[in-house]
């Protein structure tokens, strides 16, 4: 990654950062963690990693039309990509995922990250509906359409908008590969240089191949059912860890939380999410009624639940796939190159 990037991620975490912390009295947060009851950290640990497997076999489902892949070989490739999204920023991890999945399987970049993209918009989709489903609740929590509530009912339109959109391109890029294949061929392929033109050309065919599991009802059905499972099982998470402090909130509540929180992920921060994670989830939980102090604590938990376990397993899964950083910052730098030629045309 550019350094200016980084910078950039690391002055928006450290904003968020700061709203997170306003109005927050750290020693009683930190008297709230000491006294918290971390037994409860084990369960939720445990549906985390069932939540992982939900995604393993998502992707599994999404790269058949490529090849099959059992779920023995694709979960250390999963979990690496997941390491890779805690300590890199921008989401290089979905790079690394795809790189991994080369290396191991054969399966071209781009049609892999074809699959990754598609994941990511259900991804979407799905905490929007979670926000969307739960807006009536905060509204009547927190008392009106104003401020916070108003603010996430704007965001929450947009978003909408945007998936809604993304959605749609893709399912019709899959419904009729031939014919957008061949808008790409007609418009686009003859304003390419030639000195990339074959390279780019194979990307973009490859990448469509990518979405040859959205070309059934069926197959669209079951990945949006296995993402609302995945996140509902991360809820779960949320839910485990609530009951290691001295508060209580309905299940819906943290259903909201999960989806705000991982929409507000996707603004570019320092690796790990820092405060684009914490600051909106304290907000949620805030409204509800729960002190700021508890609220803080129980969030830094949790994102340190979240973040940990993981992390750990993937650097686990990396070292013991001899795989080396050099080699995957040159992959990664090659990608981000050949997306840098495409914007430019």
């Amino acid at each position: 990654m550019k350094r200016w990037q980084f910078i950039i991620g690391i002055i928006i975490s450290a904003i968020f950062v700061w709203l997170a912390l306003r109005g927050i009295d750290l020693q009683k947060a930190w008297l709230a963690m000491q006294s918290a009851n971390y037994w409860w950290l084990i369960p939720s640990v445990a549906v985390y990693f069932m939540a992982v497997w939900a995604r393993v076999w998502r992707w599994q489902y999404l790269l058949r039309p490529l090849k099959k892949i059992s779920l023995h070989t694709m979960f250390p490739i999963v979990v690496i990509g997941y390491m890779g999204n805690n300590i890199y920023p921008a989401r290089i991890g979905e790079v690394l995922r795809a790189y991994v999945l080369k290396k191991k399987e054969n399966v071209p970049i781009s049609a892999s990250l074809a699959t990754i993209v598609i994941e990511r918009i259900f991804d979407g989709v799905v905490m929007l509906g979670f926000v969307i489903f739960n807006l009536p609740a905060l509204t009547a929590v927190a008392g009106g359409d104003s401020g916070f509530v108003g603010n996430i009912q704007q965001v929450a339109v947009v978003g909408t908008l945007a998936f809604a959109a993304a959605l749609a391109a893709f399912l019709l890029a899959a419904m009729f590969p031939h014919q957008s294949l061949g808008l790409f061929h007609r418009f686009v392929e003859p304003l390419l240089p030639q000195a990339i033109r074959s390279k780019v050309v194979g990307m973009v065919v490859s990448f469509w191949t990518g979405l040859e599991s959205l070309r059934s009802p069926q197959n669209i059905f079951m990945v949006f059912l296995t993402s609302v499972v995945i996140w509902l099982l991360e809820t779960v998470k949320y839910w485990f860890v609530m009951h290691a402090f001295s508060f209580e909130v309905s299940f819906f509540a943290l259903m909201l939380m999960n989806g705000i929180v991982n929409l507000a992920t996707t603004i570019p921060s320092a690796p790990g999410y820092v405060g684009t994670f914490d600051a909106p989830g304290i907000a949620v939980l805030s409204a509800y009624g729960v002190s700021l102090d508890i609220a803080a604590s129980y969030t830094i938990v949790l994102h340190v639940a979240l973040w940990l376990p993981i992390t750990l397993l993937g650097l686990y899964y990396f070292g013991k796939e001899s795989l080396s950083w050099s080699n995957i910052e040159q992959q990664i730098e090659a990608v981000e190159e050949e997306k840098k030629k495409l914007e430019n045309f």
